[in-house]
């Protein structure tokens, strides 16, 4: 079977959902169904019953889905050494990571793990945690690391729990906040739209808000860049919340945890995200303990 065809066969089965497996590939429910037709047709076998919404694997096509994933394993397996042997490497990493993660805790963890294996080979992608999921849906990598709760069906590890905090350049009264301009940072709903991406982190401000407050912020700009919302509330533009570890020790902001009416910190989650059958590759397997490790300590 084709590589393609191996990963709709192991979505579906994940989703158990046709419209969502349809969400996740990126392609429309004629164009699932058409493959399965082919594939069914190819072993002549049947693949899947449907119960209203819901489809059921046969015996056949439960043995296709475990017959995918050591494909896709494989496969993986093969791409990586491929492209390490001339490189005289040993082991060939991809890691997806949410892009302030990248950019404010990534390097100094990836230093170390190169310490420890300095013939391994690491590519990383960053992007919105979004982006990551869907990277490590179609196996482009191998582990993802997000911030927020996304979706994802497999082997998910909680790395950090990150407070959420207010900034401001001068000491504010947080009973004025829905007076006061703010500077709303809003993490890959900006440009991206019309694809309606989760966005997490505005939920848990969202709802904390409501508690707090009868009326609406007064929102004065939008940013999809902490670096960005910073610098304006910097230059004394408005109040912001940002994810506490977005802060350094050069900033000099005046800053409040948020708090539910418990008195109970917000968090924002970071999630080490993985396919488990990837934890074959010692490099893999290497890399998650590593950042277990790392984040613990």
């Amino acid at each position: 079977m084709k590589e393609q065809d191996c990963l709709l066969l192991v979505t579906l089965h994940e989703e158990q959902n046709m419209t969502n497996a349809a969400d996740r590939l990126y392609l429309s429910q004629p164009a699932i169904s058409y493959r399965l037709r082919q594939i069914e047709k190819e072993y002549t076998i049947k693949i899947i019953n449907r119960e209203g919404n819901k489809i059921r694997f046969t015996p056949e096509g439960e043995y296709l889905v475990e017959f995918s994933k050591n494909t896709l394993l494989e496969l993986s397996k093969m791409k990586d050494y491929i492209k390490t042997i001339k490189n005289d490497t040993q082991g060939r990493l991809r890691i997806g990571v949410s892009s302030n993660f990248a950019l404010y805790k990534l390097p100094p963890l990836v230093r170390k793990f190169l310490e420890l294996h300095p013939k391994v080979q690491v590519k990383v992608n960053t992007g919105w945690s979004s982006e990551i999921v869907q990277l490590l849906e179609k196996n482009e990598i191998q582990i993802g690391i997000i911030t927020g709760n996304y979706k994802w069906l497999e082997k998910k590890v909680l790395l950090n729990q990150d407070p959420i905090s207010i900034i401001s350049k001068k000491p504010i009264n947080l009973k004025e906040l829905p007076f006061l301009p703010m500077i709303s940072y809003q993490p890959n709903n900006l440009i991206r739209k019309t694809q309606k991406p989760a966005n997490p982190l505005s939920e848990l401000i969202e709802n904390w808000w409501q508690e707090k407050f009868k009326s609406p912020p007064m929102t004065s700009m939008e940013v999809d860049k902490v670096e960005t919302c910073k610098e304006m509330v910097q230059n004394n533009l408005g109040y912001s919340i940002i994810p506490k570890s977005c802060l350094t020790n050069n900033d000099s902001f005046y800053s409040y945890d948020l708090k539910m009416e418990n008195n109970q910190l917000i968090y924002r989650k970071t999630w080490l995200i993985f396919r488990e059958s990837s934890l074959q590759l010692t490099t893999v397997n290497d890399f998650a303990e590593h950042m277990k490790r790392a984040m613990r300590s």
